[in-house]
């Protein structure tokens, strides 16, 4: 965890831009509530989509913030927007700045890590700004600080990691803290996935937190689905460095089947039935991606079946979600001086 001095002026402007996640199998045993006792692992990979934070260095001592909303105070404790206000007291930025944050997806309820990723946007821009470098363990840790610790969210610890270190990464989670690897796979096998998979925008938004709350609530009832599913990701390794793509797949279905029963509104009728349809064409398995009850579906299918599936989505209404997967984790691209 280093921090160095990297500029001799301060930029005018910083722009970072951090990945936003689909996470594939495990997801639930990072909670620290399950994995301090029982241990948890997940299997993620950083895509190329991403949220971008602008951080802009003002001539007054006004802070400016730009999201959804509005904010323009004078001191970071009247700052509405929990996330910035955190990251601007955890990095003693405190004056004279604007800040903007944008997405290339709906930040809100649709399961790819956006709050998360945010988190860790605002940290490396703001380091960025005070010209330190922030490795991104930092960055990760603290993003967890403040969303989980300071801001009460009741949230795993994955979407914070792989915003930070990108690539497609095998997690263990323990009591003695987060490991991330890589996932061992070489390009061959990763391009093999991801030609296999499809991802539908569902059109369904929900407020993850209220799916987040229960399932929380529910861990100590749910230890052994949750221990299954994060047994889930070296059998996931596995059988895709043998080259059985549809063995994950249907590693995929038993880690949705499991998910289910974490919580009574992962799921809802309108859901299952897109997803039962899939399989009807071909699919072998798939997930809702993050907490649940909206947002994006991921499914695999063999590619044979693949243009099937897409025209039932379409079908539906549902707008097909082009992505791919991506190496790099969160990342100053402009340093601009005037």
């Amino acid at each position: 965890m280093v921090e160095r001095n990297t500029e001799q002026t301060r930029p005018t402007v910083i722009i970072v831009q951090t990945p936003l996640r689909i996470s594939f199998l495990g997801g639930g045993s990072d909670f620290k509530d399950f994995y301090a006792r029982h241990g948890g692992a997940v299997l993620s990979t950083a895509i190329d989509k991403s949220v971008f934070v602008i951080v802009k260095e003002r001539f007054d001592d006004m802070i400016y913030i730009n999201y959804s909303k509005k904010e323009i105070v004078e001191s970071v404790d009247d700052i509405q927007h929990g996330l910035v206000r955190e990251a601007m007291r955890l990095t003693g930025v405190d004056h004279g700045v604007e800040i903007t944050t944008l997405s290339d997806v709906p930040a809100d309820g649709v399961g790819l890590g956006s709050s998360s990723s945010i988190t860790v946007g605002l940290l490396q821009a703001l380091y960025a700004h005070k010209r330190v470098t922030a490795e991104p363990e930092k960055l990760a840790q603290e993003a967890c600080h403040i969303e989980i610790d300071l801001l009460g969210k009741p949230i795993g610890v994955q979407d914070q990691y792989i915003a930070a270190y990108g690539g497609l990464r095998h997690m263990a989670f323990g009591d003695e803290g987060v490991y991330v690897n890589e996932a061992g796979l070489n390009g061959d096998i990763v391009r093999g996935l991801q030609e296999r998979l499809l991802v539908f925008y569902t059109g369904i938004t929900r407020q993850a937190e209220t799916v987040l709350i229960e399932q929380q609530a529910n861990i100590s009832s749910r230890t052994v689905a949750l221990s299954e599913m994060s047994g889930l990701v070296q059998q996931g390794i596995d059988v895709l460095l043998e080259g059985d793509y549809d063995g994950f797949g249907r590693l995929l279905d038993r880690n949705w089947y499991l998910k289910k029963q974490l919580a009574s509104k992962v799921t809802i009728g309108e859901i299952d039935e897109m997803y039962h349809e899939a399989l009807s064409l071909g699919a072998l398995g798939g997930k809702l991606l993050g907490a649940g009850g909206g947002g994006f579906l991921l499914l695999y299918s063999p590619v044979q079946w693949k243009d099937r599936i897409r025209k039932a989505m379409a079908n539906r209404g549902l707008q097909e979600f082009r992505f791919a997967f991506s190496r790099e984790g969160s990342e100053v691209i402009l340093r601009y001086r005037r």
